[in-house]
């Protein structure tokens, strides 16, 4: 039989957002559980270095999401580390149920599940996943010691996954279908100055070639020409972008275009009592200190939420 427990607060997520938000929640008193089914920390894990972490000019992705978790554990937060099904909202409690058929109860949610890497949709790239094609440089550069790949994209996270991949392969070719970099200026004049890496401009990858169980290049096409061509590469790192992971945001949930999940200032949904964090929030920017910065604003809007709900204010 499904137990059913009841919460003040439930956080969907162990990101940088959901972690942030369980050490203000903690703080407060509230009776708190964070859900996670993956590693604790999110994306961050897969980033090499984090530079732009107010207070620590230098540090690893890995290291930072260990600092998060450890954090919060100081607090005594509680994780479940299983999968959800549903969330469903409610007028009184909202209701959380996991894979194990447990159902967990609370009068507010917080919705922090992040986003997954976007993918080219060309042929050969699903196919050939983890056989040459990555979307995490730090996870599977170690494989691709020298020898040569291809990044795709133009923002921080493709100029950041290049550099990395200078210090493994022989050779780095970002393909960008525009012609400049999205990236921060900082990281764009490090590219420029990196020996190993070359840049084609104004391009696009059509198809991903492989033969005997392995990537051996991609087929180009010139956006401005029209002019096609092959070029060889062993990997192909892909980093064009988040998809939002919006598949548990309950209907009737303000969604924007593109899937992201609109709220308000106190990252309220309009769905009272459901709040959104992190990446999967509609805003500007997306870097792990606004991620932060949205768990401390959720949580903290969570906590006057369920002390009107308790006492009828």
């Amino acid at each position: 039989m499904p137990t059913s427990e009841l919460y003040d607060l439930i956080i969907v997520g162990g990101g940088p957002a959901g972690l942030t938000a369980g050490i203000y929640a903690m703080r407060a008193a509230m009776k708190t559980v964070l859900v996670e089914k993956g590693l604790a920390g999110g994306q961050v894990n897969n980033t090499d270095i984090v530079e732009n972490w107010p207070g620590l000019e230098t540090i690893s992705g890995a290291a930072l999401a260990a600092n998060f978790l450890r954090h919060a554990a100081s607090y005594g937060l509680p994780v479940k580390a299983r999968e959800i099904v549903a969330v469903e909202p409610g007028l009184r409690h909202h209701t959380v149920r996991l894979d194990n058929g447990e159902e967990l109860r609370a009068h507010a949610i917080i919705l922090g599940m992040g986003g997954s890497p976007k993918k080219l949709g060309v042929p050969g790239e699903d196919a050939n996943y983890g056989k040459g094609v990555s979307y995490c440089a730090t996870c599977d550069g170690f494989f691709f010691r020298n020898k040569e790949v291809l990044v795709v994209g133009g923002g921080d996270s493709a100029t950041e996954e290049a550099l990395y991949l200078t210090k493994l392969a022989t050779k780095v070719t970002i393909v960008h279908r525009r012609d400049a970099l999205r990236a921060s200026m900082i990281l764009q004049q490090r590219v420029q100055a990196q020996p190993k890496i070359n840049i084609l401009w104004n391009t696009v990858i059509t198809a991903i070639r492989s033969e005997n169980g392995g990537v051996t290049g991609a087929a180009l096409q010139d956006v401005i020409t029209g002019r096609q061509r092959d070029l060889a590469a062993d990997g192909i790192f892909i980093f064009i972008g988040f998809s939002p992971n919006n598949q548990l945001v309950p209907a009737g949930t303000l969604m924007n275009a593109n899937g992201f999940v609109a709220s308000d200032a106190k990252c309220e949904t309009n769905m009272p009592g459901i709040f959104v964090v992190g990446d999967l929030r509609e805003k500007y920017a997306r870097q792990i200190v606004t991620a932060a910065g949205d768990g401390c604003t959720a949580a903290l809007a969570a906590a006057h939420y369920v002390e009107n709900q308790k006492t009828g204010g």
